[in-house]
């Protein structure tokens, strides 16, 4: 599909906002930014949310990095990515300090919408929601005056919400958790069944599970055994492993590589049914 053009003007703006862009949360939510509206600094990726149940779009690897681990984090009921700041000047009042008049289109003179990469809703254990804002950036944007620039105005902007802010550059970002999370993320999207009923593949889920209990066998010897034992396809164990690591069923250290070469016996069984433990990170306070 061919990229939109980049040209920003008043006719774009009042589009964006009717189409429902950056409005709506959960699943009707939808980004300001999309994948086909601009180049990106690296590969760019479309992705199904587990806690969203909607397609994210993702401008570089580390925005799909983060969101990774924001999938996975218990706390966090909504992720909401490319978040506009449509109402700056009225949440500012006095923006005369600030560089805006960078922030604009040379040819139109129309000012861009500026947006944080992610706006996430947290739920704690009281039933309380509370908000945070997270930039991310490569570290070496942060060496570029117009990127600081930008981000002291959406400090500000958050700030004057009472919403907490931070910047997140790829050097903060726990490359193998997030390359873990990746590994397990397929295997919980709706189309994930494999074909299988659902009470059948629950059914496989609870029997791979119970063979994992003191199995002093490798991973992927006792995958390979339940297939056969069950006349399945070649691949079906694992995805079925992925969904009990998905779940919390089966819990790995997510900051250790994950290794298929480990003993039954080396990891922790959560439960026959239901979410488990959570061995996650703490991303927040």
């Amino acid at each position: 599909m061919a990229k939109r053009s980049n040209n920003w003007d008043s006719n774009k703006l009042e589009n964006w906002i009717k189409e429902g862009r950056g409005q709506g949360e959960g699943k009707e939510y939808k980004p300001w930014l999309t994948i086909q509206d601009f180049p990106s600094m690296g590969r760019v990726t479309r992705i199904f949310g587990w806690t969203t149940q909607r397609i994210h779009h993702f401008f570089s690897d580390s925005q799909l990095k983060y969101f990774y681990l924001l999938d996975r984090e218990e706390k966090v009921i909504d992720i909401r990515e490319h978040y506009p700041l449509i109402d700056l000047e009225v949440v500012l009042k006095d923006t005369s300090d600030l560089k805006l008049d960078k922030f604009i289109d040379r040819k139109t003179k129309e000012p861009y919408i500026l947006t944080t990469t992610f706006l996430i809703t947290l739920l704690n254990s009281n039933g309380k929601k509370s908000f945070a804002a997270r930039s991310i950036k490569y570290a070496s944007e942060l060496e570029k005056k117009s990127t600081i620039e930008k981000l002291e105005i959406e400090r500000r902007y958050w700030k004057a919400q009472g919403i907490d802010w931070g910047i997140v550059t790829n050097k903060d970002i726990n490359d193998v958790r997030a390359k873990n999370i990746e590994w397990v993320h397929s295997a919980m999207t709706t189309d994930s069944n494999n074909g299988f009923q659902k009470a059948e593949f629950d059914d496989l889920l609870d029997g791979l599970l119970y063979r994992f209990a003191d199995n002093k066998h490798s991973i992927k010897n006792i995958i390979a055994g339940f297939e056969k034992d069950y006349s399945l396809n070649a691949g079906t164990g694992l995805l079925l492993f992925k969904h009990l690591v998905a779940d919390k069923r089966i819990t790995l250290d997510m900051d250790e590589p994950i290794n298929l070469s480990q003993t039954g016996k080396s990891i922790y069984i959560s439960g026959i049914s239901g979410k488990g433990g959570n061995n996650d990170a703490k991303l927040y306070d």
